[in-house]
């Protein structure tokens, strides 16, 4: 078996267009061509108020992928996981800047901080629920003081 990559896919309910903005804003990330619509589907006739969700979306985050889709129509998103997107950085203040900007309307969990296994590390759930690691390894870090 040859894996190529592996990449979270977040999924939300009608809110996935705000949350591309979001992350684009908060994070840099670069939108991989338009997102595809429900309206989109060949063949397919969806409810007006459908045709505008995101069927799917990528997103390059730094050297990462996470891509992005609303659910079906009629099936609400979860609002529990256990799953975390984890975003490795090298360089302290633009981890912090990062972190300020994706807890805007969200919820910081741990606060950055330096931690016994050599990180500065820090976690939060965002406005939209999905939930966040932030890391830099001591080693790996630029600007250790921020």
């Amino acid at each position: 078996m040859s894996i190529k990559s592996l990449n979270p896919y977040l999924m939300f309910d009608g809110t996935a267009e705000k949350a591309i903005a979001f992350y684009e804003r908060a994070l840099g990330a670069k939108s991989e061509g338009p997102p595809m619509r429900f309206g989109d589907i060949p063949g397919d006739n969806p409810a007006p108020e459908n045709k505008d969700r995101i069927i799917h979306a990528t997103l390059r985050v730094g050297g990462g992928v996470v891509m992005i889709s609303d659910t079906m129509p009629g099936t609400p998103a979860s609002k529990t996981s256990n799953t975390e997107v984890c975003l490795h950085f090298d360089d302290v203040a633009d981890m912090a800047r990062a972190f300020d900007a994706l807890a805007e309307g969200g919820k910081v969990t741990m606060p950055l901080q330096d931690t016994f296994w050599g990180a500065r590390f820090g976690t939060l759930t965002d406005a939209f629920g999905i939930q966040w690691m932030f890391n830099c390894q001591r080693e790996d870090c630029q600007d250790q003081k921020a």
